[in-house]
């Protein structure tokens, strides 16, 4: 029988370069592995720590009104379209503009520095327009919200009040 330490063994457990399983040679500079955490004990453990606050009570159930409310789920569905249509159509304009800008930049330097007149280069121009067509994003995300966001939300908002005064009525009822 050889000896766990023979050097001629070419299946030594204690070298870890010719072992039989895997080794991390990491291993020995990693943390342990957490201990399980146990809930705190409902007592205090020593005398002067403050007493366990109590469980806080159960909220209380609310009852079922008479009327369901007035279609939450769609109106809001039917918002977050419209809201999300405004800021594309916003996003859209700036971007696309300033994006056009950069490829005639990058892919078109012989249209970017001709002249227009005088002397004033295509770029210079395009550069200026930025500041026009940035006005026209605003312009469109106003005109959008006040065309189609803006009903949709006052809608929701009539709904909602009429679904509280409802409930509130029906509260005073009982």
């Amino acid at each position: 029988m050889s000896s766990p330490y023979d050097p001629h063994n070419r299946h030594n457990q204690y070298d870890p370069y010719n072992s039989r399983e895997p080794h991390d040679p990491y291993d020995r500079f990693r943390p342990p592995p957490p201990a399980s955490a146990s809930p705190p004990p409902s007592y205090a453990t020593y005398p002067w720590q403050p007493p366990v606050p109590p469980e806080p009570p159960a909220p209380p159930r609310h009852l079922t009104s008479d009327h369901p409310p007035l279609g939450h789920h769609s109106d809001l569905r039917i918002l977050r379209g419209a809201y999300r249509w405004q800021r594309r159509v916003a996003t859209l304009t700036a971007l696309g503009y300033f994006t056009l800008f950069l490829i005639l930049s990058a892919f078109a330097p012989g249209f970017m520095t001709g002249t227009i007149t005088d002397g004033l280069p295509a770029g210079l121009v395009l550069a200026l327009l930025q500041l026009p067509v940035t006005w026209l994003a605003i312009a469109l995300y106003e005109h959008t919200a006040r065309n189609y966001v803006d009903p949709i939300a006052d809608r929701i908002r009539k709904e909602a009040a009429l679904d509280a005064r409802r409930e509130a009525e029906r509260r005073a009822g009982r």
